[in-house]
């Protein structure tokens, strides 16, 4: 309970900061696996890219779309319209 109150007591630009080193410390981690692995098993890397691939589903949904058709249901177009839209314009971008 003492480092869950020492960590609320900070400042947002300190919790954030935080948050932040302790996100690219676990990726870097798992980024420097790939020095300790010659060979990966293919079904061990088919579901580590198809879990990899729905995350960043999710991720896509909850972030972008999600509070997209919560805006656009405030506006006089049809709710779907401003989604698919920028959903559209952004794959096309990639």
């Amino acid at each position: 309970m003492y480092l869950r109150d020492w960590f609320i007591d900070l400042t947002p630009v300190g919790q954030a900061l935080l948050a932040g080193l302790f996100t690219w410390s676990v990726t870097c981690l798992g980024a420097a696996s790939v020095f300790l692995l010659r060979d990966i098993n293919r079904r061990l890397l088919d579901s580590m890219l198809g879990f990899s691939g729905g995350v960043m589903l999710a991720a896509s949904y909850w972030s972008l779309l999600g509070p997209a058709i919560e805006i656009s249901q405030q506006g006089t177009l049809p709710v779907w319209l401003p989604p698919t839209i920028g959903c559209l314009i952004g794959g096309a971008s990639l």
